[in-house]
């Protein structure tokens, strides 16, 4: 045969098996994490009653959508563990994703909310028991801290578990706020400080939110992972012996840290396609961490003329650089 449709798997059973022992894990810490955010969150309820403190109260509100969250991570999670089926070929990893999304669109959404809290304290500041609350606040960002201790070692490689830490940091950053709004009405009377504080809070709650929501979207869209450089990509597959062009190449990514890749490769009559598909594997599993290909094999005379998402250049971007869009 001329030409023939290749799916290869860098050492597929590893693979699962990672993914497997990673779900695992995931599932282990967040159901920790959401164990303590809810006790502390009753904590804060009782402590916001007892010192009159709507800043406590907020922060047990917060701590809520932190609980809501953590479950709707957990979900994500033991969803994407389940096997692939002929209706979702891929499984449910995608489910990470969006639970991602939905956290970072939630967590700007609270800073919204607290914004215009802050607004209307500002206005009328309230008198609170600042000692009490200073105490209740302090024992909250401990909680908070060891929570995302907890969540820390595999928020860069899962945009999920990313998501959930950044509502625990959040909700860490606003004990913080809650901490110093206390000392600031306890040594110095200004009680305009908590809402001052909740707006320094929110605005650094948007800021990593709005960096999520766009990796989570990038996902969906089936975008080029950030880490990796097409260019160098398509650079590296035409250096390979006997590959002559490379077109209609595609980089995504199913899941965090699982990348795929798609390319048709048009190869002279003298190389092998087993030796050469196997280079190529080999050179992009090591240099860009892509160990899931379909590589569409191709000889001069033969190319295939099925419809292609993009047919001038490579992956589009070669237009973008010679019109210097």
């Amino acid at each position: 045969m001329t030409s023939d449709a290749i799916i290869e798997n860098k050492v597929p059973t590893e693979g699962h098996a990672h993914k497997h022992d990673r779900s695992s894990d995931s599932w282990r810490r967040l159901s920790l994490v959401l164990v303590l955010t809810a006790l502390y969150m009753v904590t804060e309820i009782l402590g916001g009653w007892f010192t009159g403190s709507l800043a406590l109260l907020a922060d047990a509100g917060h701590m809520f959508t932190d609980a809501a969250a953590l479950v709707l991570a957990l979900t994500a999670v033991w969803f994407a563990s389940r096997p692939a089926t002929p209706k979702k070929t891929f499984g449910y990893y995608r489910l990470e994703i969006v639970a991602a999304l939905v956290n970072g669109v939630a967590l700007v959404v609270i800073a919204l909310i607290i914004c215009y809290g802050a607004y209307e304290r500002w206005l009328n500041p309230p008198i609170v028991k600042s000692g009490s609350m200073i105490l209740v606040a302090s024992g909250g960002l401990i909680v908070n801290l060891v929570c995302a201790w907890i969540l820390h070692s595999q928020d860069e490689i899962d945009l999920n578990m990313r998501g959930a830490w950044l509502h625990v940091v959040g909700d860490a950053l606003g004990s913080v706020a809650a901490i110093m709004a206390g000392v600031c009405m306890m040594v110095f009377g200004w009680y305009a400080a908590d809402p001052f504080f909740s707006v320094v809070i929110s605005l650094l709650i948007i800021w990593a939110s709005v960096r999520l929501i766009k990796e989570s979207t990038n996902v969906l869209l089936e975008g080029t992972p950030s880490h990796i450089n097409l260019a160098a990509v398509e650079d590296a597959i035409l250096a390979t012996t006997g590959v002559n062009e490379v077109h209609d190449l595609h980089v995504w990514t199913i899941t965090s840290g699982r990348e795929a890749l798609s390319a048709h490769v048009i190869h002279s009559y003298s190389i092998s396609q087993p030796e050469l598909l196997k280079e190529l594997r080999t050179k992009l599993h090591d240099r860009f961490g892509v160990d899931h290909l379909t590589i569409q094999m191709e000889t001069p005379d033969f190319e295939d003329e099925t419809f292609h998402f993009c047919n001038n250049g490579t992956a589009c971007f070669k237009s973008e650089r010679v019109s210097g869009r």
